[in-house]
């Protein structure tokens, strides 16, 4: 099973460097791929919970230029907070410049008020990231937009599209749309439900499963191997506050190799 870190994105004050630092040592270490959250106006208090302060793709695309191995996530990008075009565009240069590391998460979101502010359409999310999903793969696969307008960079192969989400809507989505599904939130045992729903839902199509994990020094490493028993091809784990960070993701990966 692989390791993942969630980036600490919670902080105004946490440099780019830090970020920078961070993602290296993860690559270092040993683990698959880093991560980072998306709010456009996170809620308060920002928190492990929320994160979202800098901008996950613009800074992927610095990440792009600080590594040179490790894969480079979003977790997740609220899609219909977004022109479904300019993310496309984003996402595809992105993918060309890393040397195609990008895995793209997206999800409908959850925060009303977010989407009141923006003059989103909060009920509508669902649909609103149906129609960004099918208009990523039509871009992505034939370089066209829906009146023939031309859209490059092209990717060179298939950006992963990661679907977040823990509600059944959201699994149909990971099936019919993703390659890769993450939860967050849920416990062992409630990851290993939704796991079985997920084959249930299609039998003949296996999307990877990812779960994400807080950390906690007492219980990482069994919650960890919990989650891989329960079905988990991936853990994806934010590692509390900014401080002393590097420590945790170092002890965690000596601890889980």
């Amino acid at each position: 099973m692989s390791r993942q870190v969630v980036l600490p994105n919670e902080s105004p004050d946490l440099t780019p460097r830090r970020l920078a630092e961070l993602a290296r040592l993860a690559e270092e270490l040993g683990y698959e791929s880093v991560w980072l959250p998306d709010h456009v106006l996170p809620p308060e208090p920002f928190g492990e919970v929320f994160g979202g302060v800098y901008e996950p793709l613009a800074t992927l695309a610095y990440l792009a230029a600080a590594t040179g191995r490790v894969q480079l996530g979003t977790s997740v990008v609220i899609a219909p907070l977004r022109e479904p075009h300019l993310l496309a565009k984003q996402a595809a240069t992105i993918d060309r410049l890393s040397g195609h590391r990008l895995m793209l998460g997206v999800g409908a979101g959850w925060n009303e008020p977010e989407f009141a502010e923006i003059g989103a359409d909060f009920p509508r999310r669902g649909a609103t990231l149906d129609e960004t999903l099918s208009l990523l793969d039509r871009l992505f696969t034939t370089g066209r937009g829906r009146s023939g307008g031309y859209f490059a960079p092209r990717p060179e192969g298939r950006i992963p599209i990661l679907v977040g989400g823990n509600s059944t809507v959201a699994l149909r989505r990971a099936v019919r749309a993703g390659d890769q599904w993450l939860s967050a939130g849920l416990s062992p045992e409630a990851f290993a439900e939704r796991v079985a729903k997920l084959d249930q839902l299609d039998p003949e199509r296996r999307v990877r499963r990812i779960a994400r994990q807080q950390y906690d020094e007492e219980t990482a490493v069994e919650i960890y191997r919990a989650y891989r028993d329960a079905g988990a091809d991936a853990v994806a784990v934010h590692f509390g506050d900014d401080k002393g960070y590097e420590e945790r993701m170092t002890a965690f990966a000596a601890a889980t190799s």
